[in-house]
């Protein structure tokens, strides 16, 4: 069940920001998918810890789920002009860098998060697995996206939840880099031979 929940959330993020593309009246229902699509984020591990479907498979797809819905939400906020280039690039670079570093420390049998995450100094572990900081960090992404296309809708005239919804992403993008620089400093044991 919580698979299908992280699926369909990918599924559903498409859907959002192809409809900002198709007509811009169509940012309200934007703005409803989006609130699913973010709700669903958080419920796809709670169903799994309360139902007991933890897996790897799981732990994958929630990632993976993550980053195409981050990634196709600046892209796309990028392709509309809303929000500078550099937002991408740098989420997509920490991205790549993070899960790259990440894939090594699986092999070796750690996780990114849990019991055996590859974290082991108590502030990165803070800084990168903590609940604290993983729900700060999808809150600032959840009210960027949100405000964002709040603040394209037709009746907000005076640009107020749009210039929040950029702060918003301002500190996402800080967040986003913060937590990928303790996976960094921490993948050198796994790149010994």
């Amino acid at each position: 069940m919580a698979n299908i929940i992280t699926l369909s959330r990918i599924f559903l993020a498409f859907i959002a920001m192809g409809l900002l593309f198709y007509d811009a009246k169509y940012a309200l229902v934007s703005l409803i998918l989006t609130i699913f699509v973010m709700w669903f984020d958080g419920l796809d591990g709670y169903i799994a810890r309360k139902f007991n479907e933890t897996s790897k498979l799981g732990a994958v797809l929630d990632i993976m789920g993550d980053r195409i819905v981050e990634n196709l939400y600046w892209m796309c906020f990028c392709a509309l002009g809303w929000i500078s280039v550099i937002v991408p690039v740098i989420v997509l670079t920490r991205g790549i860098i993070t899960d790259s570093l990440r894939s090594l420390a699986l092999a070796q049998g750690f996780t990114a998060f849990g019991e055996k995450t590859m974290m082991q100094g108590k502030i990165a572990k803070f800084i990168v697995a903590s609940n604290f900081s993983r729900f700060t960090y999808a809150v600032c992404k959840a009210l960027a996206f949100l405000l964002l296309i709040a603040g394209h809708l037709q009746f907000n005239t005076d640009h107020t939840l749009y210039i929040i919804g950029l702060i918003c992403t301002g500190i996402s993008v800080v967040f986003c880099v913060l937590r990928g620089l303790p996976v960094i400093f921490e993948s050198k044991r796994f790149l010994k031979d």
